[in-house]
Parts: C-alpha cells; sequence; structure tokens
C-alpha cells in the first residue's frame, strides 16, 4: 500500500494539540461552547485524548488532541497516532502543540498509524488523514515511510507468496524503480562462486537458495547491508515444534529490512555507494538436509560444526558477510531474525545491537533518540569466544548450554569480518500486540536510526 501526506484543501479540518501542562491555558481560550463541549468528554490533554469540536450544522469544526506530560510521552512513541486513530475519516491540519523536534517523528506515526496489511482481505475504511505540518519536508517523510511500509508487507507476507523467488522480485522492483543495478547468484551457482553455506542451507528445499546482490549510487561512503533472507525456517531436521514454527514467515526479517531501509536512502538521494546483500533460502526438510554433526566449511575457509541445523541463519550470513568483506565497504551492517535469546534480553520493542566502533555506537545512540526508534548495544564479549569454538571444527553454530545465546551467535558473526565499522542487529521484527502506529505484524526495527546515522555522517 501507499501512503502520503494528504492534499491541502478548504475543507481541511483545523487541529490544536494541548498538553496537560499547556491544557488550562488553552480551554480559557475558547468560547463558553467550546469549554462545555470539552469538558463533557473529560479531555484535559491526556496522551492519546482526541476530541472533535462541532460546527452549527453537526459538521466538524475542528480537532483537539492530548499530548500528555513529558512523563507519559517517555513511555511511549508515536503520541499523534495514538490519538488520530480515534478521529473519524478527514483531513486534519495541525495547527500547534508539537515541539519542533518532535513533529517529523509524530509526523511519520501518524501516517504510519494508517498503514493496515490488506492483501487478503477486503481494505479497510478510511482513516483521519494529515496535511503535512510546516516545517517537516513531505518528500523525506513520505520516503521514510515508503521504506517502513515495505518492510511491514515482506514480513506480513505468509511463505506461501514470500519464497526466495517472491524476495529476488521484490528486491528487483525496489532496483527498478531507483535505477539500481542486481545480481543473482542461483543454486548452483552459489557453489560454483563459492557460497557454500548459502547453499547447503537451501539445498532442501524446492524453492533454491539465492544470494541477492544490489548495489545503487556511485559517489560518497561504501555501505554495504547484509539482511537474513530465510524465507520459512522449519528448524531442518532439528525440527521446530510447532509453536516456535508460528511466525516463522517473518524469519527473513532483517532482509525485509535492509531492503526498507534501502528504499529509505534511495528515495532521499543520500550521496553513498549502497549495496545489498540478501542470501533468500528456506530452511526444509529432505533427504538432501544438512544434518547435526556435519562440518561446513564456509567462503572465508572457517569450518564449521554444525550442532542445531535451527541454527541456520549465522550461516547463511557468514558466507554473504565475507562477500560483503571483501568489497572494502566503509561500513558493513547485517540485520536478522537471529536468536530467541535477544527477544529474551531486551524484549521485542527493543532492537539489540553490537558494535566494536565508538564513534558508530554514539551516532547510533543520538540517531536512535532523535527518531523514537529504540536501540540496545549488547556486547562483542571476547571470554566468550571459547564458546564457539568445538573441538572438531574452527567454529560451532550452536554451542551447548542455552548460555548469552545472542551474543555467542554475534561473536559467530564477527568471526567472518575484518572491517573494523561492522554493526550487527538481531532484530525481533513484530509487533506482538498492536500500539501507535505500529499494528499487530511485520514491523521495522532500526532502520529509521540507522537512516539519521548515514545522513548526518555526510553532512560532516
Amino acid at each position: 500500500m501507499s501512503i502520503t501526506f494528504a492534499t491541502s484543501n478548504s475543507n481541511a479540518i483545523s487541529t490544536a494539540v494541548v498538553s496537560v501542562d499547556d491544557f488550562p491555558s488553552w480551554l480559557s481560550e475558547q468560547n463558553e461552547r467550546t469549554k462545555g463541549w470539552i469538558n463533557s468528554f473529560g479531555f484535559i490533554g491526556g496522551l492519546g485524548q482526541a476530541v472533535v469540536l462541532p460546527n452549527d450544522d453537526g459538521t466538524i469544526g475542528g480537532a483537539v488532541l492530548g499530548y500528555g506530560t513529558k512523563a507519559t510521552r517517555a513511555r511511549g512513541r508515536f503520541h499523534l497516532a495514538a490519538a488520530a486513530a480515534k478521529l473519524p475519516a478527514g483531513v486534519y491540519d495541525i495547527q500547534s502543540g508539537v515541539p519542533y523536534e518532535a513533529l517529523e517523528t509524530e509526523t511519520i506515526g501518524w501516517l504510519l498509524g494508517q498503514y493496515r496489511f490488506d492483501r487478503y482481505k477486503a481494505k479497510a475504511a478510511a482513516k483521519a488523514e494529515l496535511i503535512c505540518p510546516k516545517d517537516v519536508d513531505a518528500n523525506r517523510v513520505e520516503a521514510i515511510v515508503a521504506g517502513e511500509i515495505l518492510t511491514r508487507d515482506l514480513i506480513n507476507t505468509p511463505s506461501s507468496d514470500m519464497g526466495p523467488d517472491e524476495l529476488e522480485q521484490s528486491l528487483s522492483a525496489v532496483a527498478k524503480e531507483f535505477g539500481a543495478s542486481t545480481e543473482i547468484i542461483l543454486d548452483q551457482e552459489l557453489l560454483d562462486q563459492n557460497f557454500p553455506m548459502i547453499h547447503t542451507v537451501g539445498r532442501a528445499s524446492n524453492r533454491r537458495p539465492r544470494l541477492l546482490d544490489m548495489r545503487w549510487g556511485t559517489e560518497g561512503p561504501k555501505i554495504t547491508l547484509v539482511g537474513k533472507g530465510v524465507c520459512f525456517d522449519t528448524g531442518g531436521l532439528n525440527i521446530k515444534p510447532g509453536g516456535s514454527m508460528g511466525l516463522m514467515k517473518k524469519d527473513m526479517g532483517g532482509a525485509a529490512a535492509v531492503l526498507g531501509l534501502a528504499k529509505m536512502i534511495m528515495g532521499l538521494g543520500l550521496n553513498v555507494q549502497l549495496r545489498v546483500l540478501i542470501p533468500a533460502v528456506e530452511n526444509a526438510i529432505d533427504g538432501s538436509a544438512f544434518r547435526p554433526q556435519d562440518v561446513l566449511t564456509s567462503r572465508k575457509g572457517l569450518t564449521v560444526e554444525i550442532n542445531n541445523t535451527d541454527a541456520e541463519g549465522r550461516l547463511v550470513l557468514a558466507d554473504a558477510l565475507t562477500y560483503a568483506d571483501e568489497d572494502n565497504p566503509d561500513i558493513i551492517v547485517s540485520m536478522a531474525t537471529l536468536t530467541g535469546a535477544a527477544r529474551v534480553a531486551v524484549g521485542p520493542d527493543l532492537a539489540p545491537y553490537y558494535s566494536d566502533d565508538i564513534a558508530m555506537v554514539e551516532a547510533l545512540e543520538n540517531g536512535a533518540a532523535n527518531v523514537a526508534d529504540p536501540v540496545w548495544r549488547m556486547p562483542f564479549y571476547e571470554p566468550y569466544e571459547g564458546m564457539i569454538e568445538p573441538d572438531v571444527a574452527d567454529l560451532d553454530n550452536a554451542p551447548k548450554g542455552g548460555f548469552a545465546g545472542s551474543i555467542t551467535a554475534a561473536l559467530f558473526l564477527r568471526r567472518f569480518v575484518e572491517n573494523p565499522r561492522y554493526m550487527h542487529f538481531d532484530i525481533y521484527g513484530w509487533q506482538p500486540a498492536a500500539a501507535p502506529a505500529r499494528p499487530k505484524g511485520g514491523v521495522g526495527q532500526a532502520t529509521r536510526a540507522l537512516l539519521d546515522v548515514f545522513s548526518n555522517m555526510l553532512d560532516v
């Protein structure tokens, strides 16, 4: 779906945004009729409150939205989206009340609040549309929203319609939109060109494994994004229980996130040399599936003992990261729905990440705060390196014991990257319960924070 700002028109509904602290002053400036109307709804400027004001003929003459207090705003994000969800359909024009530093994020939230995944059902009823407020760059906001919508749509699409082939088609469509080039390394070519672990993970499926490679831009810093594209994960021969397999259509969430981020970057025309690498596979089960205790040789030459075929994401990423590193980019970022341990550690809302580059860490933390896209730094804790070193191979894909699962997975991936400016994100990619601007389902994480990093990097 496409979501954009409404076109300004004479019927737009004038809308005020009022905090709890400012409410008494705002109310004192209203006429008696409006005061009575507002008080009858118990409106006090509370977070998420919304009241429409009537004209004499019964039509909507205005609206007022609550903005809460600093303390209540700190406990969430996309506050206008929460209020906008309570408004009737119409075109709204915000006149006042949103702090300048929050205005772009709040308008992004309002637009994303209109998102619904409607591929398989009738379209939802019309929502409250927004005219782009002054001091907001409409093109920038719409480019960011379009990238997030792409991420959500890709994750939400069931695996029956989102296998490696369909993921390739999605990448090709984005490349065509922005004039990017693509290369697809498919099935047997993976072995011929030395991507053995990508081929091994995907070989049991009749949906052929592949490596997707997209390039865009000829000047500026070289940024390479690597996304895990496991389009469905049965767990392989270490088959998942049914309860754990239910959400595995989202196991390509890393691929969806980097494609959405790439769409933002290209839509904004950032002066970068962008590359996107996605190992696209389905981890299926048949007689050709790889087995526990197999030893695989990676593109980098490191051997990997397979102690759990359900730890397949790090295997396909390893070959892709090695390939990314060979190009010597300025920054490598990997994004993957990699471990359940990350969810246990920080829950579904935070995007845990790993980086040893202090400048990048500082830039990301600032970006995350600026755009309300929360992240949490995790450690490449070197004393745990021994946990990923088995007796019979260089590396173990699934250390026993169950401790520090996200950290050991990140340490595993770091073995395949020499570039010191490497960041790894162990995202969830899923909103388990509806929240402002985020209906239940697929969601982007850390992409807007990274976009802020890349944008500011170019300003220096």
